[in-house]
């Protein structure tokens, strides 16, 4: 794991907005840039608007113009999982989801890891990309 990324993930947390759930994450992607890139939660009173972390950080990777993961952090009170929609969204920019790891990190710093082919057994996927 690299480090850099755990302590982003960490640092990003803080900021999350989540006056509903109370569930703060905070998220942190290595770009094939050697970047790293981070988001946190936002809830909203329609939950259905609610950005979560990795989401929020494939966000802010794809507008600095990267379009490839190669590590993900998150860290949450727990050492949660993303969630369906979120691992998703981190398949549509890792073109070997077997070769991304997805590390969760709970507030004491345990971690769990994940090869992102593993949290996605069976993705929807396509071939409309060409």
């Amino acid at each position: 794991m690299d480090e850099r990324l755990l302590k982003a993930a960490r640092d990003v947390r803080a900021n999350a907005y989540a006056p509903y759930s109370v569930y703060r994450v905070g998220a942190a992607i290595l770009g094939a840039d050697g970047k790293v890139y981070t988001g946190c939660n936002v809830e909203n009173v329609s939950y259905g608007l609610t950005m979560c972390a990795e989401r929020s950080a494939l966000a802010q990777m794809v507008a600095a113009g990267c379009q490839e993961i190669q590590e993900v952090v998150v860290v949450t009170a727990d050492g949660g999982t993303p969630c369906g929609m979120c691992r998703q969204s981190l398949l549509e920019f890792a073109p070997v989801p077997s070769n991304v790891w997805v590390i969760c990190a709970n507030e004491d710093g345990d971690t769990d890891s994940y090869r992102l082919s593993e949290l996605c057994p069976a993705p929807f996927q396509s071939d409309i990309k060409k």
